[in-house]
């Protein structure tokens, strides 16, 4: 059963056992980003804790992202992310979101920021007004899966670079697997293991995952599964 946690009178997030999603309210509408892995019903829980209009905005569409997603005709989502969303039997209409694009939920205004590697549409969202990093699946201490189709270690390097950019306009990064919240200084310590790892001088040992064997490399602030070699 999903645990809400009320962080402030505006944000909730909601735990659905090792991932989490996210309620923002703003003076107008709300945003519920993702729907987790286990909750048909996070519409519903949205609902009970708002009565604002609700609008859902997915970070990526990997499986334990999406599984309330059904409840809206259409939502925010990367373009780039539809053949993965599809492909896990994701229906309904997306809502095109691009680099710099705004979702104003009334005196809180969300920027988008393309963050492809995880998975090829990703995206984190700022919050502006509150100092927030929404970082969907790239930025967190636990274990960031990197193995599959889909998966692309170069470019999940450059949008760690990329989020860099807007460093000095957050304090907290909300990701949704992992410790919460984590620091920004987290994304230069990502980007030295993920380099040691493309650069291969890694060191990983095998474990099996969903019956399959994958690489996984432990380093102190979090840990990546990466296809074999």
């Amino acid at each position: 059963m999903a645990e809400i946690i009320k962080i402030n009178e505006n944000t909730y997030r909601i735990e659905d056992g090792e991932v989490r999603f996210l309620l923002f309210c703003g003076t107008e509408k709300a945003a519920l980003i993702d729907t987790g892995m286990n909750t048909h019903d996070a519409k519903e829980i949205a609902e009970g804790l708002t009565d604002l209009p609700i609008i859902l905005i997915n970070t990526h569409a990997d499986p334990d992202h999406i599984s309330g997603n059904s409840a809206f005709d259409e939502f925010y989502m990367n373009p780039a992310e539809e053949g993965n969303y599809r492909e896990h039997g994701g229906k309904g209409k997306i809502i095109p979101i691009l680099e710099g694009d705004e979702i104003d939920l009334g005196e809180r205004n969300l920027r988008i920021i393309e963050i492809p590697g995880h998975t090829p549409g990703s995206v984190a969202i700022l919050d502006e007004k509150n100092r927030i990093l929404v970082s969907g699946d790239t930025v967190q201490d636990g274990r960031i899966f990197m193995f599959g189709e889909r998966r692309n270690m170069e470019q999940f390097i450059d949008s760690l670079r990329h989020l860099k950019e807007f460093e000095g306009q957050y304090d907290d990064i909300y990701s949704m697997h992992g410790s919460f919240p984590v620091k920004p200084d987290l994304i230069d310590r990502l980007i030295d293991g993920a380099t040691e790892i493309q650069n291969g001088t890694a060191e990983g040992s095998t474990v099996n995952l969903f019956g399959m064997d994958v690489c996984y490399y432990k380093f102190p602030y979090a840990g990546f599964l990466c296809d074999k070699v």
